[in-house]
């Protein structure tokens, strides 16, 4: 217990970002190959690091070769392009990344875009533009709330809840539509996911600045520390006093927060709300978080990690669409790469017990 106090002081690094202690540190002898502490330790550290920032490699790697194959990738004009189409993936995974990192689990995020994309659309018709967004996050939130109080409360499997969930909220968007697409040409609504500030899209400033504070929120604040703890291991959270339901509860009202904005975005930028926009966003999402490196399992994982593996999914669809490659190689391609992120997830924390 007196361990995980500790980790939850300020300037005290918590989560997956963590290397593991080296083998040898103590200065003791630890046998097996015949080399030298010192080599020992080299080899133990450069292993750590390749395990820490293999999504890097591959990002570096990814970038070189989209640049070799599509002439101009890197260009400050397709780059906006990249970001903007996938900035809706980004915020939601934001959110995800809380959930997962504090062990749990949400399929209905992409039930609680559409229907909140369906709501900003109607409620624009008649409020300010500001109050249907404030409206449009806040429902989104409250079905966080649904899913978190189902998780922590009644004890449902995340899994479980979350799919039940996402079969109600996406019929409650279709009823609330009529099954019909809700068009809304008021002008300025297409300003948060088409307008412009300085050069720069909306939805692009919006993707940073809740990858800005989400960054923060985890890796600077108690309440990020205490979410590393409850993911970790929730029981000995309990113990050590921090509020575990409360915690958990949280994460998933984040993450229907962030599908309400990313709802708002896309709802923004194509005019119109659909109950049916959201089918793949959820996978979109946990995608780029486990490819990030955030665990299956709680308790490790960061933003930043994140946003790599948005940029290695984004990077991918750019040249696959812009090379007119089969949209089946498309999916090939992401799925060897989350199987493998997976695969070195659980293999680095074999290697580490």
């Amino acid at each position: 217990m007196s361990d995980l106090t500790a980790a939850l002081r300020p300037g005290t690094s918590t989560g997956g970002d963590a290397l593991p202690p080296t083998a040898g540190s103590t200065g003791a002898p630890s046998g097996g190959d015949g080399a030298a502490p010192s080599t020992r330790r080299r080899r133990r550290s450069f292993s750590d690091l390749a395990f820490k920032y293999g999504m890097v490699w591959l990002l570096v790697l990814l970038v070189g070769w989209a640049e070799w194959t599509y002439p101009g990738f890197t260009s400050w004009g397709n780059m906006q392009n990249v970001l903007a189409q996938n900035a809706t993936i980004g915020i939601v995974a934001v959110g995800m990344t809380f959930v997962m990192i504090s062990g749990g689990f949400d399929l209905s995020v992409g039930a609680i875009y559409a229907g909140c994309s369906v709501f900003f659309a109607q409620l624009a018709l008649s409020l300010p533009m500001e109050l249907a967004f404030v409206l449009a996050v806040a429902i989104g939130a409250t079905a966080g709330l649904v899913n978190g109080l189902l998780v922590t409360v009644l004890k449902v499997n995340p899994f479980v809840a979350t799919l039940g969930t996402a079969s109600v909220f996406g019929g409650a968007a279709f009823l609330y539509s009529d099954s019909s697409p809700i068009l809304n040409n008021e002008p300025g609504f297409e300003w948060l996911g088409m307008g412009k500030v300085a050069g720069v899209p909306v939805a692009i400033l919006v993707l940073a600045l809740v990858f800005l504070v989400g960054g923060f929120v985890l890796s600077r604040t108690v309440y990020g520390r205490s979410l590393y703890a409850v993911g970790g291991n929730a029981e000995a959270a309990r113990l050590a006093g921090l509020p575990v339901g409360l915690l958990k509860t949280s994460a998933y009202v984040l993450v229907g927060a962030c599908a309400g904005v990313a709802g708002c975005v896309i709802a923004s930028r194509l005019q119109v709300g659909q109950a049916d926009i959201g089918s793949t966003i959820a996978l979109d999402a946990i995608a780029a978080v486990v490819i990030g490196g955030t665990s299956l399992f709680g308790g490790e994982g960061a933003v930043w990690r994140t946003a790599v593996g948005l940029l290695i999914i984004a990077i991918i669809r750019n040249v696959s669409q812009s090379r007119g490659f089969d949209i089946n190689v498309e999916s090939v391609i992401t799925g060897f790469i989350i199987v493998g992120a997976v695969a070195l997830d659980a293999y680095a924390r074999n290697r580490r017990r």
